[in-house]
């Protein structure tokens, strides 16, 4: 389980949010980093991550699959 830090301020608002170090650095973000560079590396950190649990997962049937479309 990925552990965040959430930092707020003096009134309890949201400020901030603490990544660890490990996932930081797979991001393989450049020091010059803008915050649509940051988005994008985190969605492809997200989409690899969301493809490597599909690989462990059974596949459904067309009837299954279905199934779910219908609900």
């Amino acid at each position: 389980m990925l552990e965040l830090e959430y930092l707020t301020d003096k009134e309890g608002q949201l400020k901030a949010v603490v990544v660890p170090i490990e996932l930081w650095e797979q991001l393989f973000l450049p020091d010059d980093a803008s915050a649509e560079d940051l988005a994008e590396a985190i969605e492809d950190y997200c989409l690899g991550k969301a493809m490597d649990e599909a690989k462990e997962s059974p596949l459904l049937t067309r009837e299954e699959a279905l199934s779910y479309l219908e609900e």
